[in-house]
């Protein structure tokens, strides 16, 4: 198997973030095929659409030097969902992306403790000063993420999609440190 060089692996006290591998696909698509991939995917599922997804995770690594990272538990490689620094070439600024695969991992903090640590590594590895997160309306779980790393929907912020998302404002990278 080949796999992305360079990428950081990125740990926390429950947590090994890693790049995205090919092994990942199953649990990535499986995602996307249930209910929780309502958020992210547009319309309904689509195999082709899911495969090219998949495939943006990877190249977002090769074409801007970031993305997505996944993450599981220390000791256990099973793959629990993504987070990390994402600006793919239609976003109007930089975001830190977020989504549990895995529904064992929901209501434990892991995806607010990934969450934290990518956005650390956007801040402080990748010198960014200040991030956003594109909610849609209608994701409870991801909104309550948001607000518990301290974002605020900022109304002034241009959005994505149809309908659009709302806006949170991470913290500026010095209000952090």
């Amino acid at each position: 198997m080949i796999s992305l060089s360079g990428v950081p692996v990125v740990t926390t006290e429950r947590l090994v973030l890693r790049a995205p591998e090919a092994e990942d696909w199953p649990a990535f698509d499986a995602m996307l095929a249930s209910e929780r991939g309502q958020f992210i995917r547009t319309g309904d599922y689509d195999l082709s659409n899911t495969w090219r997804g998949f495939c943006h995770l990877i190249g977002h690594w090769v074409a801007r030097g970031f993305g997505m990272f996944v993450f599981h538990a220390k000791g256990d490689a099973t793959p629990l969902g993504m987070t990390g620094p994402w600006f793919p070439e239609t976003w109007p600024e930089r975001e830190i992306g977020w989504s549990v695969w895995n529904p064992a991992a929901e209501g434990k903090g892991l995806a607010f403790e990934a969450a934290v640590a990518a956005r650390d590594y956007a801040y402080r590895t990748l010198g960014w000063t200040t991030a956003v997160s594109y909610v849609a309306e209608g994701n409870a779980r991801s909104r309550a993420l948001a607000l518990r790393l301290g974002a605020v929907v900022d109304p002034g912020a241009q959005s994505i999609g149809v309908p659009p998302c709302l806006v949170f404002r991470h913290p500026a990278s010095e209000v952090l440190r």
